[in-house]
């Protein structure tokens, strides 16, 4: 910017004098000259009445691609001929970048000793340069290779917080599934100590009454053993003394 102003100044100062109207006195003029009424202005005056009416420059967009790569020419390629030029199998590939939906390639064209340097998207040619020496084609890839992957990184997110989303989904089925788990562990635990302790209850009953019916029968088995007693003692009332030898 700063050569650009000195350069204009430099025109200003040395350019051709511009013709500007000022005022005269209409005695010392003819009233048939039209030249009476303007007159050569010095070139510092003219500068200062161009620099006040003197336009914007319109600035230049950005080009998507640089048309200089590492200080060394690279030009549009034309997207028909890299087309048609791949479907003659003209061109070998020396380098390929992928990155979901889109494509990078480093294209020999051998018969013209050039390199393409191609971006593709979902397989189709979008963007296509053209070097002549492989330093460039090779910077020129690089270039192609950095747009293809800050433009899939929304893509990149995407698959990232899919995949999370499906571990997350997985860890609560199996969470929700362990749980239910759980709660049947506990629903069959609480039916069979349930169970186990109604059992118990029946056995100690069981017990109680084979208890009750031993100490009964144990009762009546002592008075039969003492009826039995008691009439082997009457039965042997009965039997004579004998002497002894």
């Amino acid at each position: 910017m700063k050569s650009l102003l000195n350069r204009r100044s430099a025109l200003l100062a040395t350019g051709p004098s511009h013709l500007v109207p000022v005022a005269h006195d209409h005695t010392a003029a003819a009233p048939d000259d039209p030249a009476a009424s303007l007159t050569t202005a010095p070139a510092s005056e003219a500068a200062e009445t161009t620099e006040t009416v003197r336009p914007v420059t319109t600035l230049r967009p950005v080009p998507v691609v640089p048309s200089q790569v590492s200080g060394r020419p690279v030009q549009m390629a034309d997207t028909t001929e890299v087309e048609w030029l791949a479907e003659e199998e003209a061109l070998t590939p020396f380098r390929v970048f992928r990155s979901f939906d889109y494509s990078v390639s480093l294209l020999f064209h051998a018969r013209e000793l050039a390199y393409y340097v191609a971006m593709y998207q979902e397989g189709v040619l979008w963007r296509a340069l053209k070097a002549t020496e492989l330093e460039v084609a090779e910077a020129a890839f690089h270039h192609f290779e950095e747009q293809a992957t800050r433009l899939s990184d929304g893509e990149t997110r995407r698959a990232q917080l899919a995949a999370q989303n499906e571990q997350l989904a997985r860890m609560i089925a199996q969470s929700e599934a362990q749980a239910e788990r759980l709660r049947c562990d506990l629903q069959r635990n609480a039916t069979q100590e349930q169970a186990v302790t109604g059992r118990q209850h029946q056995v100690r009953k069981e017990v109680a009454q084979l208890e009750a019916q031993r100490v009964a029968a144990q009762a009546q088995l002592n008075k039969a053993h003492r009826q039995i007693h008691q009439l082997n003692l009457t039965s042997n009332e009965g039997v004579p003394h004998l002497p002894g030898r």
